[in-house]
């Protein structure tokens, strides 16, 4: 072989190692820079009061953003014209838009949850048609996490949570608490009542300036089922309802009042 082709060989070769480890270089210091410019960005969204998620979801954009420019001027140090690379884009966007529908629709979603605000970061949700339920945590580009009370982690896409219906349990600072406990038809009823009644007015946290509600909320076959209602904030919620039902429980049976089994009578004609 020739020796001034092998020589333009090893000269391309060292020109293109020393482009490869430039490259390299660049994408590391890329890196640090990126995320000192997220740290630049989360500070001054912190310092203006920036909700949670509206904190998580520019983060997570921003830092698309960095890594799309960071790679678009590696690959223009490797000869890529500009011209090149948006003409590529230009013609790919209609391919990749295609293949990404659920993705851009799920960043759609989460550009629609931060505008209308249906929820927060700290917000208890229930999604209405499969029942996921849980605290959410984080809103990202794509998806929102929700915490179960047990612990699970739910990874919810914001496509689905922007175009379905959703109940926020939270969002108002105040919880109305729901009982239904169940006594014998033999029982004194307006006794049951009152001990109910009495078994609210001394549990604590329970909002007294608010509606308390004792009343027969139906006939059931061997039961007569009493409505309780009273009010609560949202952060004691959970405590009020396990204590109350408890305390009922143990006031009903001081009082003689019985709270009866299912149970069927059977009547024989001779």
């Amino acid at each position: 072989m020739d020796d001034s082709l092998l020589r333009e060989l090893a000269d391309k070769a060292l020109h293109f190692g020393l482009k490869v480890v430039f490259a390299i270089v660049t994408f590391l210091i890329g890196v640090q820079v990126i995320k000192l410019i997220r740290r630049i960005v989360q500070k001054a969204l912190t310092r203006a009061n920036a909700e949670k998620g509206v904190l998580q979801f520019l983060d997570s954009l921003l830092k698309v953003m960095l890594y799309v420019i960071l790679v678009f001027l590696i690959a223009t140090s490797f000869g890529v014209s500009v011209a090149g690379v948006v003409t590529l884009l230009g013609s790919a966007g209609v391919a990749i838009g295609l293949s990404l529908q659920g993705s851009l629709s799920n960043l759609a979603g989460g550009v629609l949850i931060l505008l209308l605000k249906p929820f927060k970061v700290g917000d208890y949700i229930i999604e209405d048609t499969k029942g996921n339920e849980g605290t959410v945590t984080e809103i990202q580009m794509f998806y929102t996490r929700l915490t179960t009370p047990d612990g699970r982690v739910i990874v919810l896409p914001n496509g689905t949570l922007a175009n379905n219906s959703l109940t926020n349990v939270t969002a108002n600072h105040e919880r109305r608490v729901d009982l239904k406990i169940g006594i014998a038809y033999s029982a004194d009823l307006k006794r049951a009542k009152e001990v109910a009644r009495q078994v609210i007015c001394t549990q604590e946290h329970i909002l007294l300036e608010q509606p308390v509600m004792v009343f027969v909320d139906s006939l059931g076959d061997s039961e007569v089922v009493l409505g309780v209602r009273c009010y609560v904030l949202n952060s004691d919620y959970w405590d009020v309802r396990w204590a109350l039902t408890e305390r009922l429980k143990l006031a009903f049976d001081e009082n003689g009042i019985e709270i009866p089994f299912p149970q069927l009578d059977v009547h024989t004609k001779a």
